[in-house]
């Protein structure tokens, strides 16, 4: 007898790689999404159209269907986890990677406040409105899902991602890159020396992450997993290697991140890197990158330059980035005005060597590492 399983939000960037997965592994697969949008999936795929968002709409549009393992990728993971309690054997769910995170001077980090990279083994949820109540929300939905677990309602495991990158994203951050150079633009606005780094997920490692939940029950069962690429790289790696992709050579304009707003919605969160590590699904689950990082990214960028979004259209808009040449070139016109004037009045920084580098006995140290005593 076959297993069955339901997948909610299947029709996005990673619900046909999971979908196809499933049915791979024997899976009756039956996909719960809001139907504005439809993919091209095995005709055997059954489809529920309704709002998982809502305990009402969720509910009524299940009826009295369980399943022995539900894949949540979509909805809120709170009415998820009280709606499926008793109807399915098995939950595996998607959340956040720091979205539910505390805030970084909450005093449960310890002195130095939250760490660049926060551990697995120690993060601290949100739990102050006054920091963030979409945080707040997304704790106590990560709480009422192990809960649930706790209560014998079902196994539950959470997946935690970063911001997702690849074909098909609904707010493509490369497109903030990619527009420009197919514009025209060789003069690119950054901030602070382009060095931010945050953690990211390429679509097919996430739903690799999926099926190894899938596959390994008993060590998934009451664990949550980050998920993220094997390897980081900073803002002006990805920049380069997209104008290197797309042919171009691109002059990056440095400024600091309050100025820098032409940047800011591919920086997305602020100045701050944004790192989670990924060792406990590599320890316990043997997660590995299955595809190379320039493949992936290369792949994302093809993708835009065959599929392009449509200028002011939905994805634009969910990113945010105006796109406003005009100020762009006024912006760094006035900045380069800026720093002419302060060009002389500039000491420059004269590194020293820590230690001494006498070139005869009893030399004392010196900046440059010798001295004469």
């Amino acid at each position: 007898m076959s297993r069955s399983a339901l997948v909610i939000g299947g029709t996005g960037p990673t619900g046909p790689g999971v979908v196809r997965g499933l049915l791979d592994r024997g899976f009756d697969v039956t996909i719960l999404h809001g139907g504005q949008h439809e993919v091209e999936l095995p005709a055997e795929v059954r489809h529920i159209h309704t709002d998982p968002h809502w305990p009402d709409t969720l509910g009524a549009g299940l009826g009295r269907a369980e399943f022995d393992l539900v894949v949540a990728q979509y909805g809120r993971l709170a009415v998820t986890a009280q709606v499926l309690a008793g109807r399915t054997d098995r939950v595996v769910a998607v959340g956040g990677a720091h979205g539910s995170l505390a805030h970084a001077a909450d005093p449960r980090w310890g002195a130095l406040g939250r760490p660049a990279l926060p551990p697995e083994e120690a993060e601290h949820l949100e739990q102050d409105p006054a920091h963030g109540t979409l945080a707040v929300r997304m704790a106590a939905a990560e709480r009422a899902l192990f809960d649930a677990h706790a209560a014998g309602a079902f196994a539950a495991t959470l997946l935690a991602y970063p911001v997702v990158y690849g074909p098909r994203q609904v707010a493509p951050h490369e497109w903030c890159i990619v527009r420009r150079i197919l514009d025209g633009r060789r003069r690119i606005v950054v901030a602070d020396g382009a060095i931010r780094m945050e953690s990211r997920l390429y679509t097919e490692h996430a739903v690799h992450a999926v099926l190894l939940a899938v596959d390994h029950r008993a060590a998934a069962s009451g664990r949550k997993y980050v998920v993220a690429d094997d390897n980081v790289f900073t803002m002006r790696q990805r920049i380069e290697f997209i104008a290197a992709r797309l042919g171009v050579d691109v002059e990056l304009v440095d400024l600091p991140y309050p100025l820098a707003t032409p940047c800011h919605p591919y920086w997305r969160h602020g100045p701050d890197h944004r790192l989670r590590g990924n060792a406990r699904i590599r320890a316990e689950l043997g997660y590995a990158d299955t595809t190379p990082a320039a493949d992936a990214l290369g792949a994302t960028v093809d993708w835009l330059v065959e599929h392009p979004p449509v200028p002011g259209g939905p994805e634009e808009k969910r990113l945010g980035d105006r796109f406003d040449y005009a100020h762009e070139d006024d912006l760094m016109e006035r900045w380069a005005a800026v720093r002419r004037d302060w060009s002389d009045d500039v000491d420059p920084f004269r590194p020293t060597h820590a230690y001494r580098h006498p070139r005869r006995p009893g030399e004392t140290w010196h900046p440059g590492g010798t001295a004469t005593p």
